[in-house]
């Protein structure tokens, strides 16, 4: 069976020596009093639940699954999933950065994005539970009315319910437009939601007394397409003015789907007969609602992936330090023994680091990210408020798709580390790979990610967000230029820099005669600019690595031979992958569909 040890140094480091983040929240009245004392402890415990309880339930969930029985339309989740979940309430986990005036403990989003990493390096399938409820928490935050969050809020924060989104139906993937779902108004303000729903995360289980959904359906008098859609909140027992749970409400699971990979995540066929709910935000408005909790949703599963990559890439180094297989190449490196070890050989390492240098990147990127969240929620200055979401708007749709196309590498590379024993379930590393295949296709394909990064966040506003991250760059380049250290660092960043740059310019303007060029280039484009994130995050990484050298510990020493690794064996990708963007529409639309 698998371990994982929850990499609380790592975290450390990107915090306090990457980030500042004590410094950062200062600047934030409501965190102004977090120290590292504070954020050092609450990752810890949060790295021991995830370690000690749910890890070991992993390969539980696996084998067992989700069983439904179909005459109630109940859910059971595998052995162990709820006590575990009962024990995650009352450690107040649910609550850790939620509002103070509904029962959270109103600390920093950066604490979650560590607790959620760990959760889901532990068990992915168990973490989508708390992780669909806190997003239904975020989306009527923003969006419900006063009546809906005193009713639903509180006990949400507090995990005695659940939330899921259903969006899904069966004749619409991600094109939600086609939607059929109806919207009856009823006197009393309510509505009665008919229709069908399928590949809902969480949409049935007995790990909390109630479920609260977020619902999307149309008004009898939606115009067609994306701009009629509507958003509800409808739970499965009706609630009571008082809070009080009532009688059942008409949304049922009526089957379960038997997937690939995440088995103890219960993913339900869902059906709405007459289910009563409320509207959330304006009519026909719902899919702007909606986006709050499906950007929160992208973030978390770019999030799955990293945890992913983290635990595969524990596992596969201790392995590789074990097994015994043949003689290096330049001669033995233990003559007494019958074998070397396997973790000599250069293509094993090559591996190990690929997966540990997108672990360590991704960590940075994603906690950078969950800082600047903090931020543009609550600094008090508007316009940092508005450049930290505009750098999140960035760098959602590459968090999303290059965690999780770097997830599926690392995954299926640390399989390879233990050759056919990958492949035996008993040392779950092809549960890893199996988990990690769908962070790739839900919330929104990877395809759809690079579609939203080129046109929508780039090309739509001229750069203007992807100029603002490049003078990020530019200006640690000109600030650490001019050190002979840094210069293996310093060039390739901003090399690359001016490739996008370039390609930018480039693809903007064959789509101004042919928008079908941002298809055609937009996923190569998408880990380009993946590539370009990271290098930046590990050329500050080395330079601290760099100053530390001398201080004894080996922590700084691994971290700079995975910098050096990561710019001479990873970041070359992006050659190949700008000739690619760069040849356009024309290899991709030259053969007649018959042909296909």
């Amino acid at each position: 069976m698998p371990t994982y040890t929850p990499p609380l140094r790592d975290m450390q480091f990107v915090m306090h020596e990457l980030l500042h983040a004590v410094d950062e929240l200062k600047s934030i009245p409501r965190h102004a009093d977090v120290d590292a004392d504070t954020l050092n402890a609450v990752v810890e415990e949060a790295g021991k639940f995830a370690a000690k309880v749910l890890a070991p339930l992993n390969p539980v969930g696996d084998r067992q699954g989700c069983t439904l029985d179909k005459a109630t339309h109940e859910v059971r989740t595998p052995t162990g999933f709820k006590d575990a979940y009962a024990q995650y309430v009352a450690g107040g986990w649910p609550a850790l950065s939620c509002e103070p005036e509904y029962g959270g403990q109103g600390l920093p989003l950066l604490l979650n994005q560590c607790l959620y990493e760990m959760l889901n390096s532990a068990n992915q399938a168990w973490t989508m539970y708390p992780g669909l409820a806190h997003g239904a928490y975020e989306c009527l935050l923003a969006h419900g009315t006063p009546e809906q969050k005193r009713l639903y809020l509180p006990k949400i924060v507090s995990g005695e319910w659940a939330g899921t989104m259903c969006l899904t139906e069966p004749h619409c993937g991600t094109d939600l437009g086609l939607l059929r779902t109806k919207a009856e108004p009823q006197p009393d303000g309510t509505y009665k939601l008919t229709g069908q729903k399928i590949f809902i995360s969480g949409g049935e289980h007995d790990l909390a007394e109630n479920i609260v959904h977020l619902v999307l359906a149309r008004l009898p008098d939606a115009p067609p397409g994306s701009k009629g859609i509507s958003l509800f909140v409808a739970s499965k027992y009706l609630v009571g003015p008082d809070g009080q749970l009532g009688a059942r409400n008409p949304i049922y699971c009526t089957g379960l789907e038997h997937k690939m990979g995440i088995h103890g995540s219960s993913t339900c066929q869902m059906t709405l007969d007459g289910a009563v709910g409320t509207l959330v935000g304006e009519p026909h408005r719902g899919l702007a609602a909606m986006f709050v909790m499906m950007n929160a949703a992208r973030l978390g599963v770019g999030n799955q992936s990293l945890g992913l990559t983290e635990v595969a890439y524990q596992n596969a180094v201790a392995y590789a330090k074990e097994r015994r297989q043949m003689r290096a190449l330049s001669g033995p490196k233990e003559p007494d023994q019958s074998a070397d070890r396997i973790i000599v050989h250069p293509d094993v390492r090559k591996m190990l680091l690929t997966a540990r240098a997108y672990a360590e990147g991704g960590r940075a990127l994603a906690m950078h990210t969950a800082l600047l969240i903090d931020k543009e929620l609550h600094h008090p200055d508007p316009e940092v408020r508005q450049a930290c979401a505009e750098e999140v708007a960035l760098l959602t749709p590459i968090i999303k798709a290059f965690l999780t196309d770097n997830g599926w590498i690392a995954t299926s590379h640390c399989l390879q580390v233990f050759g056919g024993h990958g492949y035996i379930a008993e040392w779950g590393m092809e549960q890893f790979v199996r988990d990690s295949r769908i962070n790739m296709i839900y919330e929104g394909t990877n395809t759809v990610q690079a579609l939203d990064l080129l046109g929508r966040k780039v090309l739509a506003d001229n750069g203007k967000k992807l100029k603002a991250f490049g003078r990020r760059i530019a200006e640690f380049v000109e600030e650490h230029g001019v050190d002979e250290k840094m210069l293996e660092f310093v060039n390739p960043l901003a090399d690359l820099g001016d490739k996008v740059t370039k390609l930018t310019t480039e693809i903007g303007f064959k789509a101004m005669k042919n928008p079908d060029e941002v298809g055609a280039a937009a996923v190569d484009y998408l880990r380009v600019c993946g590539h370009l994130v990271f290098a930046y995050f590990w050329a500050r990484m080395a330079k601290i690595a760099l100053d530390k050298q001398g201080s004894g510990d080996p922590f700084y020493t691994a971290k700079l031979h995975t910098a050096r690794f990561y710019f001479a064996k990873l970041l070359p990708e992006t050659a190949g992958l700008i000739r690619s963007a760069r040849a356009g529409l024309e290899p991709l639309a030259a053969m007649d569909e018959a042909l296909f």
